[in-house]
């Protein structure tokens, strides 16, 4: 049922796209900002200024979330979870040009990322509770999140060998495939019937 009915399927395969890119990031995140610090100032305060930046890049997402779920309520979760994935994808796409560079202009656009890559993640189980039969709610938001972490393996393990392959400049670029995948699944639901069973018809 997750993947014949077309609205269940689309907001699977946005979420799919969302976590296509999330664990991955939050794993290698804190590795990649030490050594991109270490080409720019001694190991031990490289060290230490990763460690608090990649505390307050993830973080960040704590921020990122409340307002995804504020602006959801409002706006649409289809429109949220778009905007984020848009915003996140171009921060994976682009970080790698300031690796190496200003701490300060890598840290603010992690902090960008930190914010958007979380920040539409409650809505694809909310849009699944809100398509689906009451009585298949339980194993639809099991299959979501089982796949999706079952994912979350693959991408999480591809990381070190593109670093080895084309080093940390292009080490995060692949991960813009899952969000812009994920916008183009949510727009596609955003454009059906049952679009208008999310958030009392705020698509």
């Amino acid at each position: 049922d997750a993947f014949r009915n077309k609205s269940l399927r689309y907001a699977n395969l946005g979420y799919l796209g969302h976590m296509w890119e999330l664990f991955a990031m939050w794993s290698w995140i804190g590795v990649f900002l030490f050594a991109s610090f270490r080409l720019s100032m001694s190991e031990e305060a490289a060290l230490t200024n990763a460690l608090l930046a990649t505390f307050a890049v993830v973080g960040a997402g704590a921020v990122g979330c409340i307002l995804g779920g504020y602006w959801a309520d409002r706006v649409g979760r289809t429109a949220v979870t778009m905007i984020s994935m848009a915003v996140s994808g171009t921060c994976a796409l682009a970080v790698g040009f300031l690796f190496g560079g200003d701490p300060i202009w890598l840290v603010a656009l992690c902090l960008i990322w930190g914010i958007s890559v979380i920040a539409d993640s409650a809505q694809f189980s909310a849009s699944v509770a809100e398509l689906c039969e009451r009585d298949l709610v339980g194993t639809m938001l099991t299959v979501q999140t089982g796949a999706g972490f079952l994912l979350t393996l693959i991408t999480i393990h591809f990381v070190p060998p593109i670093v080895e392959w084309a080093g940390w400049e292009c080490a995060f670029a692949f991960l813009a495939i899952g969000p812009f995948l994920g916008v183009i699944a949510m727009g596609r639901l955003r454009t059906l019937p049952d679009a208008k069973k999310i958030a009392g018809g705020r698509m």
